[in-house]
């Protein structure tokens, strides 16, 4: 897959994450297409060990959902660690 199309995915899925996922997320472009990339490689990671075919970087139609939900779980997390003041609590 070309870097091009890792960004278009990555900013479609990340824009799909944001407008799915409840609260107030400020990102801008840049990085709500960081978010879609590493969203796509976690769902990409998830896809790749739930089907256990393909290579990691090839496409496949069901990328760009697993690309949301991977999008969706990075973006809670992010949200989860801003709203307890940007640190995470440790017993």
């Amino acid at each position: 897959m070309s870097i091009l199309a890792i960004i278009v995915v990555g900013f479609l899925a990340g824009l799909i994450a944001r407008a799915l996922m409840p609260g107030d997320q400020s990102m801008g472009l840049a990085l709500t297409t960081v978010l879609g990339i590493v969203g796509s490689f976690v769902g990409g990671l998830v896809g790749s060990y739930l089907y256990g075919n393909g290579n990691l970087m090839e496409f496949r139609p069901t990328g760009l959902l697993f690309s949301v939900i991977g999008s969706l779980v990075v973006l809670g997390v992010v949200m989860l660690t801003r709203s307890r003041g940007g640190k995470l609590r440790t017993r």
